[in-house]
């Protein structure tokens, strides 16, 4: 078995990747699939493959939403989110998968719909809704209708797109559209209905029949007819689902302009390694060191690396770069030790006060040359002990953690191996609205690793047993063992992209294309890329 075959820790959790997504894009299964072919109908994939430009690169938001929870029978949480090109424009997708409970609304849902919502606000990109939902899943109604980030956030998000950002929303009723799921198309800019197979209404016949007596069909009471003829709320009338699909691309192509970045965008070059060659250049066991620049070399451009302060700090990396010939900022944790001169050597993967600093002084130079900010994570925290906090560290940190939040340009995160610890936070984890955040498959997130906790919970108990020379009995290390592997599940990539907290799991042969539509998917818009939106002046 040679090298290009062997089975690495990358190439086997990849495996285990691929495998998982070929089974939740089938999203309720083939008989629903083919259930839904006979009605006339397509997909919610089927449709985004038909929306999208043919050949262009998409990237699906969330896929592993939900994927190992209601006993698997939610995949993706019936909604599937991606981000591609329109006609040339880079466009937000959110379409119902109406072969999951009839595309009804998990919990879950409505956290994918308002990601997808903040992503087209945040970059000003059009956002179409592929509408085809029974609405509430009652049972789970609970989690869907109230509170802060319940349903009503995504009307909420409509209308300030339509009444302050100006980010164009269409919407394309293409199966049933109920109850209070009815305003998403309603606070768009433009409605698109199909014939025979579209519905909108606050209720379908028979709760019209419940609650006023009035016995009346669904295709007289809000079918596509109807609501282009007759009550005005509909914009387009088309005959099928591709027509309707053909009218969309139409719609964008008709749309302003977008704006024209002032990020430096040249003509790109390959990278000086394969990017392939990330399966063999991770080291088996994620603890051990390896070199962030060969593994930066697989990523941007060849040659395009320019770093700040390379002497200075070298546990972190920073620097400019081309990534398909656009100017990103680099900052990247570099794993081996470094060595100083009549110092102690430098753990790699930890925050110093020195390395905070330097990032912080580098994140401020993008911000006033408006250069976005690549955040490629390895890091397992700051460093902790008395020299570390006799440094200033917490003062450095908190400069470093200001500079990244408060930094107005776009910024991706990519995980290499571990996002761990305040290290996590500071390299742009998810609480300060990084614009995405990808992960290879060996990503590990968490406050720390499993054998980590273990000494941090036993290990007091543990170094008193030593003093009285005794030994932990069968039953604590059961529990001890039980931690272990508690975090070693709640610290999988999958785990962490089944709750949010990753956008999309990337593969190497993909990494580059993906990196380059998130960049210019960003750099749709010069307004400041801080929080869900920032509104202009009113």
């Amino acid at each position: 078995m040679d090298s290009k075959t062997e089975k690495t820790r990358l190439r086997e959790l990849a495996d285990e990747y691929k495998f998982l997504v070929e089974k939740l894009e089938l999203g309720g299964g083939e008989a629903k699939i083919e259930k839904t072919h006979a009605k006339g109908k397509l997909t919610a994939r089927e449709r985004i493959q038909l929306l999208f430009d043919e050949g262009e690169d998409s990237f699906e938001l969330g896929l592993l939403v939900a994927y190992d929870e209601y006993g698997g029978k939610a995949p993706a949480a019936a909604v599937v989110t991606s981000v591609g090109r329109v006609n040339g424009r880079e466009c937000i997708v959110v379409a119902n998968d109406a072969t999951i409970k009839a595309g009804a609304w998990y919990p879950e849902t409505i956290k994918k719909i308002l990601r997808a919502q903040e992503v087209a606000m945040r970059c000003r990109v059009p956002i179409i809704y592929l509408v085809d939902s029974a609405g509430v899943n009652l049972p789970y109604q609970g989690g869907v209708f109230p509170g802060q980030y319940g349903a009503a956030r995504i009307f909420y998000y409509n209308s300030i797109m339509r009444k302050y950002l100006g980010v164009p929303q269409i919407s394309a009723v293409m199966g049933m559209c109920v109850a209070g799921g009815a305003y998403l198309p309603a606070l768009s800019d433009v409605i698109l209905m199909v014939e025979g197979t579209s519905f909108m209404g606050l209720g379908g016949a028979n709760l019209v029949k419940g609650a006023t007596g009035q016995t009346i069909d669904n295709e007289t009471l809000g079918g596509a007819m109807t609501h282009n003829a007759v009550s005005g709320v509909a914009h387009y009338r088309t005959a099928n689902e591709k027509e309707c699909i053909e009218k969309i691309r139409e719609l964008v192509s008709e749309l302003p302009e977008k704006h024209r970045t002032s990020v430096s965008i040249i003509d790109g070059v390959n990278p000086a390694n394969e990017p392939e060659e990330l399966y063999d250049l991770l080291p088996e066991d994620h603890r051990q060191p390896y070199e962030m620049r060969e593994i930066l070399n697989c990523i941007i451009d060849e040659g395009s690396l320019d770093e700040f302060q390379a002497d200075y700090a070298k546990e972190m990396i920073c620097g400019t770069a081309r990534i398909n010939g656009i100017q990103v900022g680099i900052i990247a944790n570099h794993r081996g030790m470094v060595t100083r001169k009549d110092k102690p050597p430098k753990f790699g993967g930890i925050v110093y006060t020195e390395s905070a600093e330097k990032a912080a002084y580098f994140i401020d130079n993008c911000n006033r040359h408006k250069t976005p900010i690549l955040f490629v994570q390895d890091v397992s925290g700051f460093m902790v002990g008395a020299d570390a906090e006799h440094s200033g560290i917490i003062r450095a940190g908190a400069r470093f953690v200001e500079a990244m939040a408060t930094a107005e340009v776009p910024k991706l995160v990519l995980t290499i191996n571990h996002a761990s610890g305040a290290g996590y936070y500071a390299m742009a984890g998810q609480g300060f609205d990084p614009d995405f955040i990808f992960s290879l498959p060996t990503g590990r997130m968490g406050v720390m690793e499993g054998d980590s906790a273990v000494q941090a919970i036993f290990g007091t108990m543990l170094d008193r047993m030593k003093k009285e020379g005794l030994e932990p009995d069968a039953d604590m290390l059961a529990e001890m063992e039980a931690v272990r592997q508690t975090y070693e599940k709640e610290l999988d990539t999958k785990y962490a992209a089944a709750r949010g907290f990753v956008d999309t799991i990337v593969l190497p042969e993909n990494l580059r294309e993906t990196l380059d539509l998130a960049l210019r998917t960003s750099l749709n818009t010069d307004k400041p890329h801080l929080g869900a939106f920032v509104l202009p002046a009113v």
